[in-house]
C-alpha cells in the first residue's frame, strides 16, 4: 500500500484530473476504482458521496480536484505545474475554472442528454459499480442509471433552452483550443498547467462517447492528440510567456469565455449571494437559466481574488482589457 491513494471513476472527469496531475507528478498511488467492493473503503473516508478522494500521507482526505492539485503542488513543486509568467499563472486558474464549472456542462450533456450516449455510458456505469459482473436484471439497472443521471441535468444547467448555448460554446471552444494546441505542446509552452489537467478531463470524457468523440476526432485533431497525451504527460519544455501565446490565446478568452462562463459565472455569485434559487443571464443575446450552483459561486469568487491580488500586472490587465473580460474581475461587480 503506497501512501497516496486515489479513489476514482473513469467515468469521473475530475477523477482523470486528478490521475494525470499526480502521474506528472511523479507520484506512487494506488488507484483505487469505486465500486461495491471498495465503496466501505470509500465510505470510511469520504464527507460527500463523489470522487474522486485522495487520501496522503500528512493531509486530511481531499475530494476536491482543484484543491487537491493546489495542495499537491505545495507539497511536490518539481515539475511545476504553474506557469513562470504570473498572467499565465492566473489564466491558468480561469480556465480550471471554465473547464470544472462550464465545460462540464456541455459534458454532461452530450453524455445524459441523447442516444445513443447515455445507455453506453449506463453500460460503462454498470461494469464500474459491478466490477464487471454485471447483474441479472441488466436492462432494468441501465435504465435506473439513465433515470438517475438525467434527473440531474438541471442541476447542472442542462434544461431544454440552455442545450443550444452549450453546443455552440462547445465546438467554438473546442475550435479556438484546436487551433492553439497546434502552435503549443500544452496550453502555457511546454509543460501542462491546472488548465491542461481539468480541460483535459471533460474532454476525454467526451472522446469515451460516440457523438462528440466522433465529433472531436474529425474537427479537432490536436485536442484529440493532446487529451491522449494528457493522460500520462511530461514536461517537453519551460512555460512560455504570455506575449508568446497571445495571438491564438487571446480568442479563446474573447471569442468563448468571455461570452459565455464568464458572464454566467458572474451572476450565479450574484444569485448565490442574494440568496437566490435560480441564476438568470443572457449569453449571447440568449437567456441562459438555472439552478443556482453554490459552489461554483464559491469557486469563482477565489478565482476572482487570484485576478486581483495581480491588479497591477500590466499584461495581465492588458490581455484581459483586450478581451473583454476585465470588468468580471472588479470588485463592484458583485
Amino acid at each position: 500500500m503506497t501512501a497516496y491513494r486515489l479513489f476514482g471513476a473513469e467515468t469521473s472527469p475530475y477523477s482523470l484530473k486528478v490521475r494525470s496531475f499526480l502521474t506528472y507528478k511523479g507520484i506512487d498511488f494506488d488507484w483505487i476504482a469505486r465500486s461495491q467492493a471498495t465503496e466501505e473503503e470509500f465510505q470510511s473516508f469520504a464527507r460527500v458521496p463523489t470522487v474522486p478522494l485522495l487520501v496522503s500521507p500528512n493531509r486530511a482526505p481531499n475530494q476536491d480536484s482543484t484543491d487537491i492539485l493546489s495542495c499537491v503542488e505545495n507539497d511536490h513543486a518539481e515539475p511545476s505545474s504553474v506557469p513562470d509568467d504570473p498572467a499565465c499563472a492566473v489564466l491558468a486558474l480561469i480556465l480550471e475554472d471554465y473547464a470544472d464549472e462550464w465545460l462540464n456542462k456541455v459534458m454532461f450533456l452530450k453524455r445524459w442528454g441523447q442516444k445513443p450516449d447515455r445507455e453506453a455510458a449506463a453500460d460503462r456505469t454498470m461494469e464500474q459499480l459491478f466490477d464487471g459482473k454485471l447483474p441479472r436484471a441488466k436492462k432494468k439497472t441501465r435504465d435506473q442509471i439513465i433515470k438517475r443521471m438525467r434527473d440531474r441535468l438541471p442541476l447542472v444547467g442542462v434544461e431544454k433552452k440552455n442545450e443550444k448555448t452549450l453546443n455552440t460554446s462547445f465546438e467554438r471552444f473546442a475550435t479556438l483550443l484546436n487551433k492553439h494546441l497546434e502552435h503549443n505542446l500544452f496550453i502555457f509552452g511546454g509543460r501542462p498547467s491546472v488548465a491542461d489537467f481539468a480541460l483535459a478531463g471533460q474532454f476525454s470524457q467526451m472522446l469515451i462517447d460516440e457523438t462528440p468523440g466522433a465529433w472531436l476526432r474529425e474537427n479537432t485533431p490536436f485536442v484529440t492528440a493532446w487529451c491522449e497525451f494528457m493522460d500520462s504527460p511530461k514536461a517537453g519544455a519551460p512555460f512560455k510567456p504570455l506575449e508568446e501565446l497571445k495571438e491564438t490565446l487571446l480568442p479563446i478568452f474573447k471569442d468563448e469565455i468571455t461570452q459565455t462562463y464568464l458572464p454566467w459565472a458572474s451572476a450565479n455569485l450574484a444569485a448565490a449571494q442574494d440568496k437566490q434559487d435560480r441564476t438568470s443571464v443572457k449569453l449571447e443575446k440568449k437567456a441562459f437559466e438555472q439552478v443556482t450552483q453554490h459552489y461554483a459561486a464559491t469557486s469563482f469568487k477565489s478565482v476572482q481574488k487570484a485576478v486581483r491580488r495581480l491588479n497591477e500586472n500590466e499584461a495581465l490587465s492588458s490581455f484581459l482589457d483586450e478581451a473583454g473580460a476585465k470588468d468580471f474581475f472588479e470588485p463592484s461587480k458583485n
